[in-house]
């Protein structure tokens, strides 16, 4: 979507082409845009000219992008930095990002997808700089009392370099200007009830209600009264009249969380109300019109929950008029580096407190791990870290145990312990022997080893070549061969 008002853009990139592909295809986007050939000319455009966003290549032959990035830090300028890079790898994106990028963007890449990242780095600067709206998308505000516990923009957790998590993005505005009903599958820990809200935010329905429900979190006995409201003295304490939530949400959204969890009787009302488009109150005669979307979302296989009779064939039909699924975090682990820019930004807003920076030890555990919790997971690590950290910067000791020690190999640990004291060994050769039973346990991997040792990798590194070990590359993240870590007794 085209800017209302034009933003300027620099294009910094040695390749004249590329610079003039790019000027041309943005300019047709509404941009102002201006371009470079060198860093140089780069800062003399900068001394002249305020720009809202640089869009920079990494490698140039006289000086890089890190430097163009260092310049502008340093200047004090307010430019976001949006790296284009032609080494498709994490380490450089996460490279990039620690050090003070807004985001990278992957060589080859389509126009198209400079467009988007633009568009969302904009306008997440537009919001960090408490701009009333966004020039590039518009953020509804959710009525106080139909949040439902979400009071952040949606649209923050979708965004990445991932084409799952683009197409997924396109597939929510598309549907999202529909009334049809949709069904938002993926495991715990993924975002589907963000996903619902970002659908509820970009419809008509934006200044309606916002309900959700966690369909496990109450007895079926009580599901019923909760959804379809009841009659005063229809059991014992309805002391007045109660609108359910499907009258409050009228007008709005309902989002139905964990619907696996709804009992069969549950189930049949629910599809009368799909296909009715009205409700009686439980202890009522009255049928009530309703107008409300119907968002629903499970981790489960609905079709083995029908096949084991626990789930209704015509009410998934219902439900799932339109399908979702949200990606497990395994399946876009490029989107990691965005991620955690993105929870620590949002952590230091929330706080008032300075954003942090993150080690390159501690990002690199970040991203060897496997995220069975999801986005979820992966934001609470990072308040975790940014709870018991005292440093500026996050460190490797700083993020919980469970993030680095899982890859330990509990049944190779060899115990020692009890040689060492019998033949008497000196108190240094204890510690060389355990340093490398670590460091074998954990297959050479030097930070997974350093933390578990509840030390700097530094200092690890220094100890091994202590023993005789030459380390080749201060920046490997794997140490020799395990051969080479066999203990001599």
């Amino acid at each position: 979507m085209a800017p209302t008002e034009k933003e300027s853009i620099l294009i910094v990139d040695d390749q004249v082409a590329l610079c003039e592909t790019l000027k041309r295809f943005l300019r047709k986007c509404g941009y102002r845009v201006a371009s470079s050939v060198s860093v140089d000319e780069a800062l003399e455009h900068l001394a002249q000219q305020r720009f809202e966003l640089v869009l920079t290549d990494v490698c140039m032959p006289d000086k890089d992008g890190f430097e163009l990035l260092r310049n502008i830090q340093a200047l004090g300028g307010n430019e976001a930095v949006v790296v284009m890079t032609a080494f498709a790898t994490i380490e450089q994106g996460v490279e990039m990002i620690r050090k003070g990028a807004a985001d990278y963007i992957a060589k080859p890449f389509r126009l198209n997808d400079v467009a988007n990242t633009i568009s969302q780095v904009l306008r997440r600067k537009s919001e960090r700089n408490g701009g009333a709206q966004s020039n590039q998308q518009k953020t509804t505000k959710i009525p106080e009392a139909s949040q439902g516990g979400y009071s952040r923009d949606a649209r923050m957790r979708l965004v990445g370099q991932a084409s799952i998590m683009q197409r997924l993005t396109c597939l929510v505005e598309r549907i999202a200007q529909t009334d049809s009903s949709v069904l938002i599958t993926g495991a715990t820990g993924t975002g589907k009830e963000l996903v619902a809200l970002m659908i509820h935010e970009n419809s008509d329905r934006r200044d309606k209600p916002f309900i959700d429900i966690n369909c496990s979190a109450i007895p079926d006995t009580l599901i019923e009264a909760e959804l379809f409201g009841h009659q005063r003295g229809t059991f014992t304490g309805a002391d007045e009249t109660r609108q359910g939530l499907l009258e409050e949400a009228s007008g709005g959204t309902l989002f139905l969380d964990e619907i696996d969890a709804l009992g069969l009787s549950s189930q049949a009302k629910l599809l009368r109300v799909l296909q009715e488009r009205y409700i009686r109150r439980v202890g009522g005669r009255k049928n009530i019109p309703i107008d409300v979307r119907i968002i629903s979302a499970t981790n489960k296989d609905l079709y083995q929950a029908i096949a084991n009779g626990t789930f209704r064939q015509d009410l998934l039909y219902r439900l799932c008029v339109v399908p979702l699924h949200v990606p497990e975090l395994a399946e876009r682990r490029e989107d990691l580096p965005l991620l955690i820019n993105y929870f620590l930004q949002q952590h230091a807003d929330r706080k008032g407190y300075p954003v942090k920076s993150i080690s390159t030890e501690a990002m690199e555990v970040l991203l060897a791990y496997r995220w069975p919790g999801n986005v979820r997971e992966l934001e609470n690590t990072l308040e975790y870290a940014l709870t018991i950290g005292v440093d500026s910067e996050v460190g490797l000791l700083d993020l919980p145990p469970t993030v680095h020690a899982p890859t330990a190999k509990e049944s190779d640990q060899t115990p020692f312990l009890d040689e060492c004291l019998e033949h008497d060994v000196p108190l240094s050769e204890v510690e060389r022997r355990y340093i490398l039973s670590v460091l074998e346990r954990y297959d050479g991997h030097q930070i997974n080893a350093a933390a578990a040792l509840g030390i700097d990798r530094r200092t690890l590194s220094r100890k091994l070549q202590q023993y005789g070990f030459r380390i080749l590359n201060k920046e490997a993240i794997k140490a020799p061969p395990r051969a080479r870590f066999t203990r001599q007794y």
